[in-house]
């Protein structure tokens, strides 16, 4: 395989690599820690009730500073582990199928075995014997599984204590008699206290940065 990728004619290279380069903003949306930290930030924002506060390119532009801050080390050893392979063939296919074998390693790390199981077995006959021997394109849907699946959990954890204030507060105006009252207008002060309170935000943010392996 490994020789063929260096025999490659220079023009088709080429088509490969710009091939590549297109799809580079599908990669970091899905194959990268992004998806995560996106996905418990938009909950976060529903849980709050907050409407347009933050706004949803202030969700992004987090999750993309927070994300280059986890992929750094995985970026630089796709860097050193493709540039050698170039550097010495000049082969840019090469080049790419040695650099994103670290990125195919960092995915594994989070995904769930049997979701890694389940795409092998509906394309192979026979289950491979090394985890070297498995494709990125067989870790890259089992990643996106895997990590929609931990973003809801995540999300789901954050969501408990925000609709026990609402419970509460819905509770307390219905014994008020103020049933014509939105609880919503009045949890959301009481929410966003108690957030600011114990340093939401922060403890968030540690939370999902220390949950990748």
């Amino acid at each position: 395989m490994d020789e063929m990728l260096k025999n490659l004619d220079p023009a088709i290279q080429l088509l490969i690599a710009m091939a590549i380069m297109s799809l580079l903003p599908f990669v970091f949306i899905s194959m990268t820690s992004f998806l995560r930290y996106v996905i418990v930030f938009s909950i976060l924002k529903t849980a709050l009730g907050t409407q347009q506060v933050p706004p949803g390119m202030v969700i992004i532009g987090l999750s993309m500073i927070l994300t280059f801050y986890t992929m750094s080390p995985v970026f630089s050893q796709m860097y050193d582990t493709g540039y050698k392979p170039y550097q010495k063939t000049g082969s840019i296919a090469l080049a790419i199928k040695e650099g994103s074998k670290p990125l195919k390693n960092f995915m594994m790390r989070q995904t769930r075995q049997e979701d890694v199981a389940f795409f092998i077995e509906l394309i192979r006959k026979q289950p491979p014997k090394t985890p070297d021997d498995i494709s990125i394109m067989e870790v890259a849907p089992a990643y996106m599984v895997s990590e929609l699946k931990s973003a809801f959990q995540i999300g789901f954890i954050i969501y408990i204590p925000f609709i026990v204030i609402d419970l509460v507060v819905a509770n307390v105006l219905l014994a008020l008699g103020m049933m014509m009252l939105s609880p919503t207008i009045i949890s959301l002060p009481f929410k966003l206290l108690i957030f600011i309170a114990v340093d939401g935000w922060s403890l968030i943010v540690n939370g999902l940065v220390q949950s990748f392996n």
